[in-house]
Order: C-alpha cells, then sequence, then structure tokens
C-alpha cells in the first residue's frame, strides 16, 4: 500500500541533510585544476605563485603522492588520482589547492600554470578503434582479474574491453532468412544531471579515513580507499547522507580519492565541490554505434539476429566493462531467437570518462534492436504491435541459457499500453467531435496544414538486480519501535520508506513505529551497490530475514523467561503466544491461540516470535501490563521488558541475503521496460510534443505504488531527455556545452500532455511479496519508441538521437525527396 515519504518533511523544509552540508573541524577546502588538453604530455607544473597565494595550506601534484595507490577503478584501476605524465581527457584533474577558504582555494587555481606536447586527440570510438596512437600505452589488468561475470580485456588498440555471446549459427540463418532488415543507430554522450552534483569530504589521519561522499556505493569505495591507502576495511568509514540524484552516475568511486590524498597531503579535513562542468567532466554515460541485422522468416518470426556495440568509454574504464556486458545481455530483446551473434567493444577516447547511467547499457542497445523491430515491421507489411506478439517470449521462457526464466508477461502488457493508446485516441476524437477539448480539436484542425503524429511502442528485458548480497539489521526497543540500519543509500527513489514499509509489515508495527538510518560503513551491515533497480527485491529480502530473526530471538527470550522449550512458544498476529498443547499447563502465561506459527506476512514457521509474562526481575517490567485472557499473547515490546526485567533492552535481528534459494539463479529478477508514446511534429519547425506517454511498471508487486509510479515517470522522463535534447557535444576536443543552458535536460514544460501509468502486479517476482525492481525499466525503452514515433510521423527513420529541432526538419526535408 501506498505511504508517505518518510523523508518528506525533512526535504521539504530544508532540514534534510547531505554530503555537501557536512563539516568537520577544522575543514580546509580544495579546488581542481583541470587540464585544458584532451591529450598531452605533461611537461611542468608550476605551482609557485599558487603556494604564495592568501590561504593556501597546499598544492598538490601526482609527484606529491608518492607510494600512495594513485590509480583507481573497481573494475579496471586506470584512473590516476591526478594526471601522471599525460592526460587523456579536457578537464582532467591536474592538481588540487587546498586554501582555508573555496574562494582562495579558486583564486590560487588560477596560478598554476601547467606544460603540454600535443598529442592527437581522439574523440569518437571510430576513430579511436582505428588509430595507432594510443590513449593507455599499457594495460592496468592483472591476470586472473574478475569482477562478478567480466574478466575485462587489455588496453591494447585502444579497447577497454570486448566481450560476446552467442549461440546457433546468425550468419546462416540471415543467409536463409526470408527477409533481412538492418539498422545503425547512434546513442548521444550523456550527462546524467542530478541537482546535487559530487562532493567529498575527507579526514585522513594515520592508520584511519572518513570520508563523507555523494557515494551510491559506499561499501563498494570503501574497499577501493583501503586499498589505496594500505588501510584495513576497519579503519576507512564512508558516510552516505541523503543524495542529491544519483542516477548511476555517482556508483563506484568518484572524487573520493582526490578528497582523501588533498587531506592525506595537507594534513587537515579536506572538502571537494564539483559545478555542473565539472562534474560533466567527471563521469558521463556511455555514448554507442549499434548495428542490428535481423532476420524474419515467411512467417514474420525472427530466425537470427546479428548485433555489433561500439561504446565510447572515454579517458577511463570505469565500470563500462560491466555496462558493456549488460548491452550484449540486453541488446536482442525479449524475443524468441534461435541463432544469436552478439559482439561488443568499449573503446577509449580522448573524453570525459563514462560509467553508469539508468539502463546500464540497455538504452543504447534497445534503441537499434527496437527501431529494428518498427522498420521491418514497415518492411514486411505487418502491425509493428503485431510483429512483437508473434516473436515475444512467455513467461517461463529462457531468456539466456543458465539465467533465471523470464519472470513476466510481456504480452499482456504490451495489451496494456495498446489500450491506453486506443483509449486516449478514442477520447480525443470524441472530444473533437463535441467541442470540447480546444488543444485536440486545434491539433486535429492542423494534420493537413502542418501538424503530423505518429506513435509507437518498445519493449525491453533487463537482467537486473546485480550480485544478490545484502544484509540488513533490525533492533526493537523496549517500547516497541524499531530501527532499522541497511546500507542502501537514499537518493530520492523512496527506499527508506519502502524499506520501513517492510519492517513495519514483517513486525506488525505503523510505519511511523520505524526509523531507517543513514549509510555509514562504521555502523550500518553491508550491502552490495544500491543500483540495478535491487534495493526493494534484493535489500528488502534482506529486511524480511533480519525481522524474522528478530523474531526468532523473541521466541528465545520469552521462551527463557517461561521456562518453556522454544518450540512451545509461537507468533501470530504480532502478539507472542504459548502453544496450545501447553498453554494451561504454565501458570501466568496467555494461553496459546490460533498457532500458526506466522506474524501476518507468508513467511511461515521459523519466522515466529515468542511471548512470556514469567516472574523474572523487578522494578519497570513488573508494573508492565500482563496479559493472561485466553488467546490474547503478548507484544514484543512486552517480550523484551520482561527478559531484561526493567523497561530497557533490545532486541536485534540480522538478515542476509547471498546467492541462494530465491537469488541463487540470476539475475534476482527480469527488469521490464513497455512503453508507449503518441507524439505529434510541426512539419515547419521540427519541433516534437509528446502528447500521450504510456508506462506498464511490471513490478510483481508494488510495495508503495506512488513510489513505483514515481520512479517510472522520472525514467521516461530522463528516456524523453535523450531522445529529444540532451547531448554532451564536442568541438574537436573541448566540450562546448558543459552547463545547463546548453545542455538541454527536460523541464516541466516538456512533459507529456497526458500520461499513464499502469502497475503490473502479478506476483511473479523474487522478492518481498513477490515484488520485482523498478526504477530503470521505463527509461530503457523509451528513445526507441520516441524514434519510432517520430519516423512514423515524417516518413524517414530516424537513427541519431536526440531529435532536436533541425534534426527533425532535416528528416522532413528528406521524406519530400
Amino acid at each position: 500500500m501506498t505511504s508517505p515519504r518518510s523523508d518528506a518533511w525533512e526535504k521539504v523544509t530544508g532540514r534534510a541533510r547531505y554530503a555537501v552540508d557536512a563539516v568537520l573541524p577544522n575543514m580546509a577546502h580544495a579546488a581542481v585544476v583541470r587540464s585544458e588538453r584532451a591529450h598531452a604530455y605533461l611537461t611542468g607544473i608550476d605551482r609557485a605563485e599558487a603556494e604564495a597565494a592568501p590561504g593556501v595550506i597546499a598544492v598538490v601534484t601526482a609527484e606529491d603522492l608518492g607510494d600512495l595507490g594513485r590509480r583507481f577503478g573497481h573494475i579496471v584501476p586506470d584512473h590516476a588520482i591526478l594526471a601522471v605524465d599525460k592526460v587523456r581527457y579536457y578537464g582532467e584533474p591536474v592538481a588540487v589547492v587546498v586554501a582555508e577558504t573555496p574562494h582562495q582555494a579558486a583564486d590560487a587555481a588560477e596560478l598554476v600554470w601547467v606544460d603540454y606536447d600535443d598529442l592527437p586527440a581522439l574523440t569518437d570510438a571510430v576513430t579511436a578503434l582505428a588509430s595507432d596512437v594510443l590513449i593507455h600505452e599499457q594495460s592496468y589488468v592483472e591476470p586472473g582479474q574478475k569482477f562478478l561475470d567480466v574478466a575485462p580485456a587489455a588496453s591494447t588498440d585502444n579497447i577497454a574491453h570486448r566481450n560476446e555471446l552467442a549461440w546457433g549459427d546468425a550468419e546462416a540463418a540471415l543467409a536463409a532468412a526470408a527477409t533481412v532488415v538492418e539498422t545503425t543507430t547512434t546513442f548521444p554522450l550523456v550527462y546524467g544531471y542530478a541537482m546535487e552534483t559530487y562532493n567529498a569530504l575527507a579526514d585522513w589521519q594515520p592508520g584511519s579515513l572518513h570520508v563523507v561522499s555523494t557515494a551510491q556505493h559506499p561499501l563498494m569505495v570503501r574497499r577501493e580507499l583501503a586499498r589505496m591507502f594500505s588501510l584495513p576495511l576497519a579503519a576507512v568509514r564512508v558516510e552516505v547522507p541523503y543524495i542529491g540524484g544519483g542516477y548511476g552516475s555517482k556508483s563506484y568511486t568518484k572524487l573520493e580519492p582526490l578528497a582523501a590524498a588533498a587531506s592525506w597531503a595537507a594534513g587537515r579535513p579536506v572538502k571537494v565541490t564539483t559545478d555542473v562542468e565539472a562534474a560533466m567532466y567527471t563521469t558521463r554515460a556511455d555514448g554507442a554505434l549499434v548495428t542490428v541485422r535481423t532476420g524474419f522468416d515467411a512467417d514474420a518470426r525472427i530466425c537470427a539476429r546479428d548485433i555489433d556495440i561500439r561504446f565510447d568509454t572515454g579517458a577511463y574504464a570505469d565500470n563500462s566493462p560491466l555496462v558493456l556486458t549488460k548491452s550484449i545481455n540486453r541488446s536482442f530483446g525479449p524475443y524468441r531467437i534461435p541463432n544469436l551473434r552478439v559482439r561488443g567493444v568499449a573503446a577509449y577516447t580522448n573524453t570525459s570518462p563514462a560509467s553508469s547511467y539508468r539502463g546500464f547499457g540497455a538504452p543504447q542497445a534497445a534503441l537499434a534492436g527496437e527501431l529494428n523491430m518498427d522498420m521491418a515491421a514497415d518492411r514486411l507489411g505487418i502491425d509493428p504491435v503485431e510483429l512483437r506478439r508473434r516473436n515475444l517470449l512467455a513467461p517461463g521462457d529462457t531468456i539466456i541459457d543458465g539465467k533465471r526464466p523470464l519472470d513476466a508477461d510481456l504480452a499482456a502488457d504490451l495489451d496494456a499500453i495498446v489500450f491506453a493508446l486506443d483509449q486516449h485516441a478514442f477520447e480525443r476524437d470524441a472530444a473533437v467531435q463535441a467541442g470540447g477539448d480546444q488543444h485536440a480539436a486545434d491539433q486535429h484542425d492542423a494534420v493537413d496544414v502542418g501538424i503530423r503524429r505518429g506513435r509507437a511502442v518498445a519493449v525491453t528485458a533487463s537482467d537486473a538486480g546485480a550480485s544478490p548480497i545484502s544484509t540488513a539489521q533490525v533492533r526493537m526497543h523496549a517500547d516497541g519501535s524499531v530501527t532499522l540500519l541497511v546500507s542502501s543509500t537514499e537518493m530520492g527513489q523512496g527506499s527508506r520508506t519502502a524499506l520501513a514499509q517492510i519492517a513495519a509489515r514483517e513486525l506488525c508495527v505503523s510505519i511511523e513505529a520505524v526509523a531507517v538510518g543513514q549509510s555509514d560503513t562504521r555502523f550500518t551491515p553491508f550491502e552490495w551497490t544500491t543500483g540495478a533497480s535491487r534495493t526493494t527485491t534484493v535489500v528488502g529480502l534482506a529486511v524480511q530475514a533480519a525481522c524474522a530473526d528478530l523474531w526468532d530471538n523473541l521466541r528465545v527470550k520469552a521462551a527463557e523467561s517461561a521456562g518453556v522449550p522454544v518450540d512451545d512458544v509461537v507468533v501470530h498476529g504480532g502478539r507472542v503466544h504459548l502453544a496450545a498443547e501447553v498453554s494451561n499447563t504454565v501458570s501466568g502465561l496467555g494461553a496459546g491461540g490460533d498457532v500458526v506459527g506466522e506474524h501476518g506476512t507468508g513467511l511461515g514457521a521459523g519466522a515466529a516470535g515468542a511471548l512470556g509474562a514469567g516472574e523474572r526481575g523487578t522494578g519497570a517490567a513488573d508494573a508492565a501490563p500482563v496479559v493472561k485472557d485466553s488467546g490474547s499473547g503478548l507484544t514484543p515490546a512486552e517480550v523484551i521488558r520482561q527478559w531484561f526485567g526493567a523497561d530497557a533492552g533490545e532486541v536485534v535481528g540480522v538478515g542476509v541475503v547471498r546467492r541462494d534459494g530465491a537469488t541463487a539463479v540470476l539475475p534476482p529478477f527480469w527488469e521490464i521496460g513497455a512503453v508507449g508514446v503518441e507524439v505529434s511534429v510541426d512539419v515547419a519547425t521540427g519541433e516534437v510534443t509528446v502528447e500521450h506517454l504510456v508506462t506498464v511498471g511490471d513490478v510483481g508487486h508494488a510495495v508503495n505504488p506512488d513510489l513505483v509510479k514515481g520512479q517510472d515517470l522520472g525514467a521516461a522522463t530522463q528516456g524523453l531527455g535523450i531522445a529529444l535534447w540532451e547531448e554532451m557535444v564536442y568541438d574537436g576536443e573541448q566540450l562546448t556545452n558543459p552547463n545547463l543552458v546548453e545542455y538541454r535536460v527536460p523541464r516541466l514544460r516538456d512533459t507529456p500532455r497526458r500520461i499513464t501509468s499502469v502497475l503490473a502486479e502479478r506476483g511473479d517476482g523474487a522478492g518481498p511479496y513477490g515484488a520485482k525492481g523498478a526504477g530503470e525499466g521505463a527509461l530503457n525503452p523509451v528513445p526507441a519508441a520516441v524514434a519510432a514515433a517520430v519516423g512514423r510521423a515524417v516518413g524517414v527513420w530516424p537513427t541519431e538521437l536526440p531529435l532536436t529541432p533541425p534534426r527533425v526538419w532535416s528528416l522532413l526535408q528528406q521524406a519530400q525527396q
């Protein structure tokens, strides 16, 4: 059920604490000196003027870092904290100035002079892969190195990673196909704009390191910092308050090593912040050039697909090897394909480093794959929805051998989209006829004089959930209230609310009685990541397990208080009881009620709690109400007070999820993307307006429907941004639009005129109550759906995003030729 966001009051009143608000005693501030070349050897850094500037504490370059681990990167440690010997992209950190105030640091940074010996700048993947100029002269991959299922390739020939997936004989099947349709698309370089840019505060002391930052994955950051500073994990503390938006771009390590190195060099806590321009230099999504060839038989069924993916990964690998691997897995669509071949390569280029971004490789591949289906439908003379219906996988079908079977009903999701689009069209036409919808009437009248319409659908399936490793701790206090500790970070998605709802339901308390702590590696338990749409599903399972463990611990304490075997104590309806067969033989205990070994959640026996009202101790506990009437039982709070013998104490439950049981087969779930769009195109200007957006949230069970709908709308809106406006533009080696004036993100006035959000709840997920993840699915197919809808409106298939007015106007001119 929907519950108000637990963080709403803090955020709307300005009380919410973010990393940028963090302050430590004696804190200094840093400004970063960034490269003014995209590719060049460093021949000298003159910092004398900066060191003499007012308030300056230290000016740090790579040579000052000595034996400190100077490179990071959780898959390939190729990323220097500060450029070593050469720079590889415009805006790369070359030095950092530490001063008493932010203004003093910024002023002094202007006094650092850097000399360069220029090298050819390779600013796109095609050029980089064909060039003899190497961006990295050596490989940073260690023999046998592996991260999850990704074994990174050596960085030769400007290749950060390569991978492939195949079965059957795609080439032979394509040669024998009745029809072959080929599509090549260009996916832009996209910045994952968040309202809070990257920032980090670090306090290095001999033997320890404390960091407060915008890290989505604090435990991963802790691991890297421990390696770099030769510290044990327990000596590194990474604290993450609220994050002002992440979208994958704050995954893994970003500014934290720079802040830590500055603190190490200055001997003071140091804060590093970024503006939008610096954030755009820090990371972005992988650009992609994707070619799809699909063969169909005479019945319009897919007989083969051949896919080539080329990623523009930027100067450093970051997470792109894993993103590429996932893109390959998500490239061929949720279709029956007897013969498949996918080849992927991630190319180093002299541009800002790419990393995770919402969708994690799926939007890049889906643009080509789903647009290819629309082009094929046009070639085959068949409705594009019908073409998809003929080829969609059914629930339980295998997508990739060895992975979890499909846990979704894609045909039903597609039907829901078509119904919503048709319903809107029917209502619009009826309004036009009745004269009650002036906008619809204007659009209807304008069809012949300058407005064209198109609509399209798109579906995707992503192997989401990441690694199912998660830990949760619940602490029930003497008054029955609960503290929930997880390391999942809250970045606007509402995870604290959803997890609190799960805990409240499991423990039969109100959500107001559950407090969720912020992520802090010193106090909160281990969590793999916050991303891949996994929190409700995987962390939610850990919360359930922790609650079950708490009930078991309550049973033990109740049994001790009552002097009975623990098996004689059960839980029902959120209260603890003696089992019926012994309830009448023990003096002073409430008689057993309906003994079913459950507490209203379906977890069954083994997740039960306990009750005793025995004669333990004196004081406040003696005054606590002891319910003795038949079938009533006692509350967990009463159990706690009786066992401790005072109005004090707490009982703790710990839950762990690993690759076992419901999560033994990966992925933990398939995240479905199913959307439909209707667009109108102004033929005079090329401007595209989204008239209707339909999303289907195939989430198994919506723990909080409002949060799910918000996730779907947010994801789809980012997809619209990619489709219509967003693109990082390089002119030669320099980014020309590093600000929110020229880098156009969706605005309020860009909201689709009508939005239909459908929740598909079939209880078919591995998470709590049959839940599956939400958060990325609604983005993945949107760029493809918009491209197909615009193509139908103008009569020419677009192959490059974003579809800005000049690009669409050019398509309109092509259609007239």
